[in-house]
């Protein structure tokens, strides 16, 4: 929703893969979002990896449900809009377009040889096409190539959430996230330890339900939603909200991990963070699998200026604003709700 109405991001494409459920259910459940939240009609999703590069599948359907969309009401199916189809895109042999031919389709389109825009990649899962994009086309992600930026969301800095030390996106596929880390261009690294800190609270359910400033004595019983989209989207992060709490204590509400991707993109003036060497734990079945290993002592001797395999690989984001946050995330849920079709009469 933030990548199609903030107004400094061109969404260009999405990308899906195996992740908090089956790769199948979030190819769906992208294309269901982009017709829901108003994405103009070019916008396509391309179906990607359905496992990572070495490990078997792993989904989260304790924190998102089965379907990934856990909670959700209001949000159309296949079967109630069949105009959803029309999000994936089909070749001469009827077949759907994939991730890779899909990515570099679209970052040609937009690079046009040097002669148009860079662009950045943003991962708000495991990063297994990226990896697989960035080793194929190695020269798009080289010096003066096509690829400005790797922005994902993920890996904790001492923290975990799904072991000790380790968080989701990265566990799942640890390996592909080193080959992105790996890149010679710029990653920036927006971690649980910041993500955390952006919190759903019961104010602003209210103001999402409602487009007001909660009152300064704020019922436990939030009000109806002032539009369906509005609906739509609170059940997202009521059901959020309550495995959260659940399993991970959260008693404020839920935190907003993957919009800040966006927020970064849109005004990375919001945050604040450090350069540094960042690498993956490889053990399989090890205690730390899937740990971002950030070097804040600078024990491992890197070149000061270069991103990549002998560099100081990542940006790590340390802070954010999160008023200023919440403020553009409701700018754009106010321009949302003047296109989504979820507004329409029925």
């Amino acid at each position: 929703m933030l990548a199609i109405h903030c107004s400094n991001v061109n969404l260009i494409g999405v990308s899906t893969t195996h992740g908090n459920t089956s790769s199948s259910n979030t190819a769906l459940n992208a294309a269901r979002c982009l017709n829901a939240f108003g994405a103009p009609e070019h916008i396509k999703v391309y179906p990607g990896a359905t496992k990572p590069l070495i490990l078997p599948a792993k989904h989260d359907p304790e924190i998102h449900g089965e379907d990934g969309l856990g909670g959700v009401e209001g949000l159309p199916s296949v079967n109630e809009d069949p105009s959803i189809l029309k999000r994936f895109v089909v070749d001469e042999c009827g077949e759907q377009v994939r991730a890779l031919e899909g990515m570099i389709k679209e970052i040609k389109r937009c690079w046009k040889n040097g002669k148009g825009e860079k662009v950045t990649l943003v991962t708000t899962g495991p990063m297994t096409n990226v990896a697989l994009f960035v080793s194929c086309y190695e020269d798009f992600v080289a010096e003066g190539g096509a690829v400005e930026e790797i922005v994902f969301m993920g890996g904790g800095v001492g923290l975990g959430n799904r072991s000790a030390v380790a968080e989701y996106n990265i566990l799942t596929d640890p390996h592909a996230t080193q080959i992105v880390l790996d890149c010679p261009v710029k990653v920036t690294m927006i971690p649980i330890n910041v993500t955390h800190t952006a919190i759903a609270t019961h104010e602003i359910q209210y103001r999402l339900l409602t487009n007001s400033t909660a009152p300064s004595v704020l019922a436990q019983e939030l009000p109806p939603a002032k539009t369906r989209l509005r609906h739509t989207l609170n059940t997202i992060i009521t059901f959020f909200a309550s495995t959260y709490k659940s399993v991970f204590q959260f008693h404020t509400g839920p935190p907003l991990h993957d919009a800040l991707t966006i927020a970064y993109i849109q005004n990375p003036d919001l945050f604040k963070g450090k350069r540094y060497r960042v690498d993956v734990e490889l053990n399989i079945g090890g205690h730390c699998m899937g740990e971002t290993v950030v070097d804040v002592w600078d024990y491992r001797a890197c070149r000061e200026n270069t991103w990549g395999r002998e560099g100081k690989n990542c940006f790590v984001v340390q802070d954010i604003d999160v008023p200023v946050f919440f403020d553009l995330f409701f700018d754009c849920v106010e321009r949302c709700d003047q296109m989504s079709p979820l507004n329409q009469s029925r």
